[in-house]
């Protein structure tokens, strides 16, 4: 491919031009194809090639909304460079509501794949080989499980400055040093050389438009940030650098009520949550053994001894 030549799932987007792809994944029981929709918008001017993604896992649907966000406000039309949205990137998941692969794989441990592997496997090394290498940067957004809701977050190696630096400019709240794990996307992007970011807000099969508004503006900001979009950045928020954390869990097994707001900070000993029995005979207070952020909650009305209920920090920047 020529330095002017941009080919995609086989088809070549000049510059000034826009696509809607299809990147074929399967058939189904049926025999019906099953593909899923790759939305390209490439500028007249050069520039780098910004990958947006959502569904990795299938219900997870605010990284959809916020993708889908993006398109219909049209930022993914770049000044320079090209965007390439795929705002449903599992959608056997997405079809099915559920996180996994019907194979019971999760797609993001599946990197990079291969050619006659699992139904997930062989989607994995498609995306490698036909779109991984064409990509300077990515946005991959997520959420939390069904049970546990994470405040809006960016998550990167904070050993890699461009990582960190471009992390500090999308403009959450909250940034977490996180290590690439095996086989997800973040690790594959990694070992290419290219630069990624992942974003967590919120939780499984909800939709919360505070996180969805996040997602959004921290990609604008990017966009801002590489030239392919013009105006001033908006950060509305001071961040926080999260090095260390974990989950505190349930000292008993009960209700469970959080008595403070995802995205808070606590000093020692306050009083964030009660666990009790349905009977008014046991009453227990759960308080913060240390000044913490919490960054993600677990929103089950009823929790195990040993369940993690509270995502905080440790050690804070």
């Amino acid at each position: 491919m020529s330095k002017n030549e941009f080919i995609i799932l086989g088809k070549e987007i000049r510059k000034g031009e826009s696509a809607i792809l299809e990147m074929d994944v399967a058939k189904l029981h049926t025999r019906n194809n099953l593909s899923i929709p790759v939305i390209v918008e490439r500028a007249s001017i050069d520039g780098p090639v910004l990958l947006l993604l959502g569904g990795v896992h299938g219900n997870e649907m605010n990284g959809v909304a916020i993708v889908r966000d993006i398109i219909r406000k049209k930022y993914n039309k770049p000044k320079k460079g090209t965007v390439i949205c795929i705002p449903v990137f599992n959608v056997f998941g997405y079809l099915n509501q559920q996180r996994e692969f019907p194979d019971g794989r999760d797609l993001n441990r599946m990197f990079p794949g291969t050619a006659n592997g699992s139904l997930a496997s062989q989607f994995a090394y498609k995306f490698t080989k036909e779109i991984a290498p064409l990509v300077d940067y990515v946005l991959d957004f997520h959420t939390g499980g069904s049970s546990r809701e994470n405040y809006p977050n960016v998550r990167c190696d904070f050993k890699n400055e461009k990582n960190l630096n471009l992390a500090k400019i999308f403009g959450a709240k909250f940034i977490i040093d996180s290590n690439y794990i095996s086989k997800s996307i973040r690790d594959l992007m990694n070992k290419m050389g290219k630069t990624i970011l992942l974003f967590e807000g919120g939780k499984s099969l909800k939709l919360d438009q505070k996180v969805i508004s996040c997602g959004v503006n921290g990609a604008l900001n990017i966009m801002k940030h590489l030239g392919m979009q013009e105006g001033d950045l908006k950060i509305d928020t001071d961040y926080f650098l999260l090095k260390k954390t974990k989950w505190l869990r349930a000292p008993y097994s009960g209700i469970f009520e959080s008595l403070v707001i995802n995205g808070s900070y606590v000093k020692q000993k306050t009083v964030i949550g009660r666990i009790y029995d349905p009977y008014g005979e046991f009453d227990k207070n759960i308080v913060a053994p240390f000044d913490c952020c919490i960054y993600g909650l677990n929103t089950a009305p009823i929790v195990y001894k040993g369940d993690a209920i509270f995502h905080v920090n440790i050690e804070t920047k």
